[in-house]
């Protein structure tokens, strides 16, 4: 019987299982669900009778290779530094492999073998990247077959918490990775072309060059630039358009608000901090701030930041506890970024019944027939429960989606790829709304650069 082999068996796999498990009698196949821990891959087995859980440490090179072996395609749900070794074995022993994560040097530098192989290896199959690619190449593609020639491209997205779960002063609780968020933006400066213009967004900057957006029946909300949009123009066929811009999006205030975080210093992770584990989040904040012998931690913070003490800011601040002398980091050596993300970690974790949410938006600007022209489409998808988020939806059914199609021979073409060819995106984005997962399109004027926003 053919084996599908699942490596990482945590939050984010819970759609991708379910989906296959309920695949996997009517289309003949087995899944095998590896984990470090044999207990947390059992719970997703839900004793299904074509399902089979394993204990399986990744840096164990023979148990590794054994389990791989036996499989027929490999999902690496595993952090994506750890893909490439898991894609060595592939090719090794002419496996399939598909990832939601974004291609390595290293992973595109195993394609000619997968090519001369005959192995499917995709990539950026997931939320972003994944539904992002698709579903700009489905209208990006409409565009082209109907005779138009795209002027402009921007692409948004970004986990947020569902508005019945918006419940502190940020508009904003951990749905992903909190390790990222706090790093977000690190190491260079955010590129990106707008009317022809090459711009470029250095770190301490990044904050408070947003644009502003407005999703149907949602409302508004900003983004601050992703690292490297130019790649894209490339990717996606489109070399010679004059603005291409990808950003994150957060609700209103947020970016203003982080970057005091960028500005004092709290979210590098280039050194450790001097008896971290023993100090108070109020240390923590006055080891940025100037000495002063009389004037208060609250007070220092408030005038070298300019923040009034009757401004919302100020009070986002507060609520986080950032001023408590009683609570302690309890991190030995850690960073700044490790202590901030410690500090988070305690007012932004998503509550037994909070839900998350997934805000994606596109516009597209073309030209056609000497007129320019617009579309906005947008996806907005809430959490089930704390089981099946909104993210593990997103990152997971395309994955297991694509997965099923690679194994059923409906997606044949072999290398080291991305999903923007027609034959793998159009039949995920329809099997997709099965699942509510659907994008709403909507004609409006051409604006070219955004009037409302302030990232050019």
């Amino acid at each position: 019987m053919r084996n599908i082999l699942i490596i990482g068996a945590g939050k984010s796999s819970s759609s991708l299982i379910k989906y296959l498990l309920d695949k996997a009698v009517a289309e003949n196949f087995h899944v095998t669900i590896a984990d470090m821990s044999v207990e947390n891959a059992l719970t997703k087995t839900k004793g299904h009778p074509q399902a089979t859980a394993i204990a399986l440490d990744v840096f164990n090179s023979e148990a590794r290779e054994e389990a791989i072996k036996k499989a027929t395609v490999v999902i690496s749900m595993l952090p994506a530094r750890f893909h490439i070794q898991v894609a060595k074995d592939c090719v090794t022993f002419g496996k399939h492999l598909v990832t939601a994560s974004y291609i390595s040097k290293e992973m595109e530098a195993l394609h000619e073998q997968v090519v001369a192989k005959g192995l499917v290896f995709m990539n950026e199959i997931g939320l972003d990247p994944g539904i992002d690619h698709m579903s700009a190449m489905q209208v990006i593609d409409r565009i082209k077959e109907e005779g138009g020639k795209m002027v402009l491209f921007e692409s948004f997205c970004g986990g947020l918490v569902a508005p019945e779960s918006d419940t502190n002063l940020w508009n904003y609780k951990f749905t992903w990775n909190p390790r990222n968020v706090v790093l977000a933006g690190q190491g260079g400066a955010s590129m990106f072309i707008q009317e022809g213009t090459y711009k470029y967004i250095p770190y301490h900057k990044l904050f408070r060059r947003t644009e502003f957006l407005a999703v149907n029946g949602h409302g508004k909300f900003e983004a601050y630039a992703n690292r490297d949009s130019l790649k894209y123009r490339s990717i996606y066929g489109l070399e010679t358009i004059k603005t291409m811009y990808r950003g994150t999006i957060r609700k209103i205030g947020f970016s203003r608000a982080w970057n005091v975080f960028v500005q004092l210093g709290m979210t590098d992770d280039s050194y450790t901090v001097e008896n971290s584990e023993n100090l108070s989040y109020r240390d923590f904040t006055n080891l940025f701030l100037a000495y002063s012998p009389s004037d208060s931690v609250e007070l220092k913070f408030r005038s070298y930041l300019k923040i009034d003490q009757d401004d919302i800011m100020w009070d986002k601040f507060v609520e986080l506890q950032l001023f408590d002398a009683t609570k302690k980091v309890g991190l030995k050596n850690a960073s700044p970024a490790q202590i901030l993300q410690k500090i988070l970690m305690d007012s932004w974790t998503l509550a037994a019944e909070d839900k998350d949410m997934i805000v994606m938006h596109h516009k597209f600007g073309y030209e056609k027939k000497g007129k320019t022209k617009q579309i906005e489409s947008s996806m907005v998808i809430e959490g089930e429960d704390q089981t099946y988020t909104a993210m593990a939806k997103t990152v997971g059914l395309p994955v297991a989606m694509a997965t099923l199609r690679i194994l059923t021979g409906k997606i044949t073409t072999p290398g080291v790829q991305l999903p923007i060819a027609k034959e793998v995106y159009e039949p995920i984005l329809n099997e997709l709304t099965e699942y509510g997962i659907h994008f709403k399109e909507k004609e409006v004027p051409y604006l070219g650069y955004n009037p409302d926003g302030i990232k050019g």
